[in-house]
């Protein structure tokens, strides 16, 4: 019965662990490495293990270093069973043929720099891998429903909190005479966040398998968060400026609409403002929320049966064209302009950062989370020029880092997740390593527990060896 990580482990992105029970073997997510080009590199690398060995895919939720590499497992033979959420499986489907996308015009671009008679470059998977992976994803389980999938496994999904579908997972394993709980956590939500609910009481277990991507600090309380966005946005229009929020289509776009619904409806905001969300990614995901109000928490389960959403109102402006895209560039002052990529690293937010970036009366806000070698990361740490589209564009905007919408928990959130599971042993994952040792020498000190460890890629983990007693 053993655990080996191959993702995440030593970083944030790549999520991958395998767990193998007896001749089952099951894989925790199948990330994609995000962040610094050699971070990016390691996604054409392909697997330290064999694809067609894996049983069963289960799928915590559907950000891209959690399902990015999945039509690559296919590409590469896997054929096994695929589990997960509906609204996952939904998003999925969305998040993963844009990727495609995107891979196959990276890899065209590079093909048509390339000298005649050079190899030409392959792309990671096309389009076509994708529909062939959602062809066999065709399970999906809900929250709180305990799933038998053989003798030597059981699993049920809990609420994480973190996007819409997301879930912790609860598996009981069997291997003989030995049994061991183990939940892996995904990724945790932060607590009071708009739409969705927050996470459910952590299930008791032997070992937990925890994220730490803020295992450092803590987030400031949500109210704040909201207030300091009112107050920017207010602000930069009335100065004639407009503010730019490099978003992220999932979650992120759909609690940014709710929160300029609040402020707007309650003259919060000026009520001719102009708002907004340009990524057809995001448009879709927003329908997909809309889809499944089963998820909403107790504020907008109200707000829907008063006939109200934040995902339609008058200041609001979706923009799938790119001729409409365009035409917001015309627009001088009193918009907010929500566009992807939400690390910057691509997408149409660098239209929109070409023209507000060197103006002094608009406003840039970043309000998530930014990986090393991305050019939101440089923007945050104060570089004063940054590279958009072969051009050197001055950084002039205010530049304003609102921490408190991540969708991840903080500190002592995952700290009490950790006390509620009443694990022997924690192995840490999913963070940059001075957050995981941070947050490793906290829990030590915090709670009664036998080991706090981390993971090393590709190093298995006896778990049935471990004393849990």
């Amino acid at each position: 019965m053993y655990l080996t990580s191959f993702g995440a482990a030593e970083g944030v992105t790549g999520s991958c662990h395998l767990l193998e029970i007896g001749d089952r073997r099951v894989l925790l997510d199948c990330g994609m490495f995000q962040g610094l080009r050699s971070d990016r590199e390691r996604n054409d690398d392909g697997f330290d293990f064999d694809p067609s060995s894996i049983d069963l895919l289960i799928v915590s939720h559907a950000h891209l270093d959690h399902i990015g590499r999945i039509p690559l497992l296919f590409k590469e033979g896997f054929r096994g069973r695929i589990v997960s959420t509906r609204a996952t499986f939904e998003l999925a489907r969305l998040s993963l043929m844009d990727a495609a996308n995107l891979i196959m015009t990276e890899a065209q671009r590079a093909n048509h720099k390339r000298k005649l008679g050079t190899e030409r470059i392959e792309p990671l998977y096309t389009d076509e891998d994708v529909l062939d992976v959602l062809e066999i994803w065709r399970e999906f389980v809900e929250f709180g429903q305990t799933t038998r999938v053989w003798d030597e496994l059981t699993f049920t999904f809990h609420e994480a909190g973190h996007i819409l579908g997301s879930a912790m997972v609860e598996l009981q394993l069997r291997e003989g005479d030995i049994q061991r709980s183990f939940v892996f956590s995904g990724d945790l939500g932060n607590l009071d966040k708009p739409i969705i609910n927050d996470p459910s009481v952590a299930p008791t277990c032997d070992i937990a398998l925890m994220e730490s991507t803020y295992g450092d600090r803590d987030h400031r309380p949500f109210k704040d968060t909201i207030a300091e966005l009112e107050y920017v946005v207010a602000e930069t229009l009335g100065r004639g400026g407009n503010v730019v929020i490099p978003t992220f289509a999932m979650q992120r776009a759909q609690e940014l609409l709710y929160v300029l619904y609040e402020a707007w409806k309650n003259d919060r905001i000026p009520g001719d403002a102009k708002i907004f969300l340009d990524s057809p990614m995001a448009i879709d995901a927003t329908r997909i929320f809309e889809r499944h109000p089963e998820q909403y928490d107790q504020h907008a389960v109200i707000l829907k049966k008063n006939g109200e959403t934040p995902f339609n109102f008058p200041a609001l402006t979706y923009t799938r064209d790119t001729r409409d895209s365009i035409a917001i560039n015309a627009v001088g002052g009193g918009a907010v302009i929500l566009a992807g990529s939400g690390m910057v690293s691509g997408g149409r937010v660098l239209h929109h950062l070409r023209h507000n970036l060197s103006r002094e009366q608009s406003s840039l806000v970043i309000c998530g989370y930014q990986a090393r070698g991305t050019t939101g990361r440089r923007i945050v740490e104060g570089a004063p020029f940054v590279k958009l589209h072969r051009e050197s564009i001055p950084v002039n905007a205010q530049v304003h880092t609102i921490n408190g919408f991540s969708a991840h928990a903080g500190q002592n959130e995952l700290t009490n997740w950790a006390e509620e599971t009443g694990a022997s042993h924690i192995f840490l994952v999913h963070g940059e390593p001075e957050k995981k040792e941070e947050l490793q020498r906290h829990l030590k000190k915090e709670m009664d527990v036998k080991s706090v460890s981390t993971l090393q890629y590709a190093k298995a983990i006896d778990l049935a060896a471990l004393d849990v007693s």
